[in-house]
């Protein structure tokens, strides 16, 4: 087979599948008009995030068997669309959800014990004890809103601590972790310290965490977003944390970012406000982007090409 790298992925992949007897092509200058012009030449391609494969791209792909995304989320990619013309849509949610789950650990841990702050406050010559008391997570309630590969994973993680974990996933009927309890979103506005978002953006998710949604929660909350950044309206997020009704946010991902995720669009007025509040910890979308998560995305996507192609 014909495959197109149209985006970078750790090495072995194209050691793997060239070892496995298919012939393998990189450009590292693509671009959309280029891609539309050649994308019929090949029989499978290997993408991240620098084109949207739309109706548009999948039909200049006459001979598109495959796609493999180089990572979890789909947004990108039509994929109802790809599927009626008989083309696979293959991701690796298997080889990043490890790092995912720990940097969402990282995150929390470091927001409710003012980590970041007081590394920054220490540095500036500044000793101050009691205005960086934090709170343990021992004790508190976490929901878990997506329980797939993400989700499963940071459920993993808080094995450790003593805490009560709650999940809700329309999608999910039972949890193999048995200290996780499936509820509806009703007991998690009741019940929740913290809250993870795992879930892939799609209609129902996108501007989920909202004005409406935040004032929903009995407590104040700790929140954290490693999914996609349109998940969450940024400026609502903001008031709430004004309001008291967020204690502190962990972004990974920003609604400000890219398709490619490789640098934010303007929205000056909203930005400046997030950068200016301390309460707000960010990352830019590197959760899942640990060395070894690289290499075992590559592993799992060639199994999943192999698979398919067989």
């Amino acid at each position: 087979m014909r495959i197109l790298f149209a985006d970078t992925a750790h090495p072995s992949l194209k050691e793997s599948l060239e070892n496995a007897g298919h012939i393998c092509f990189y450009d590292e200058n693509l671009n959309r008009e280029l891609a539309l012009q050649i994308m019929h030449e090949y029989d499978g391609v290997v993408i991240r995030s620098r084109f949207k494969f739309d109706v548009e791209m999948l039909n200049a792909a006459s001979n598109l068997k495959f796609i493999a995304r180089v990572g979890a989320g789909m947004e990108n990619i039509d994929v109802k669309y790809a599927q009626s013309k008989g083309i696979a849509c293959l991701n690796a949610p298997e080889g990043n959800r490890n790092a995912v789950a720990e940097q969402a650990l990282g995150m929390l841990l470091n927001m409710m014990n003012n980590i970041q702050r007081a590394n920054e406050e220490v540095r500036q010559g500044s000793w101050i004890r009691e205005g960086n008391r934090g709170y343990e997570l021992d004790g508190k309630t976490v929901g878990i809103i997506g329980l797939g590969n993400t989700g499963n994973a940071f459920a993993k993680k808080l094995r450790g601590f003593d805490v009560q974990i709650l999940a809700y996933d329309p999608f999910v009927s039972n949890s193999d972790n048995e200290k996780v309890e499936l509820v509806d979103m009703n007991e998690l506005f009741e019940y929740c310290d913290v809250v993870s978002l795992h879930i892939p953006l799609s209609d129902s998710t996108r501007n989920l965490v909202n004005a409406e949604w935040l004032s929903k929660f009995k407590k104040p909350i700790w929140i954290l977003n490693t999914s996609r950044g349109k998940c969450l309206n940024t400026s609502d997020l903001l008031d709430a944390i004004d309001a008291g009704k967020v204690l502190g946010a962990g972004l990974d991902v920003l609604e400000f970012e890219t398709l490619s995720f490789e640098h934010m669009v303007a929205a000056p007025m909203v930005i400046q406000r997030l950068m200016a509040n301390l309460n707000v910890l960010l990352t830019p979308h590197i959760a899942g982007w640990t060395y070894e998560s690289n290499r075992k995305m590559a592993e799992v996507l060639f199994s999943k090409i192999q698979n398919q192609v067989s």
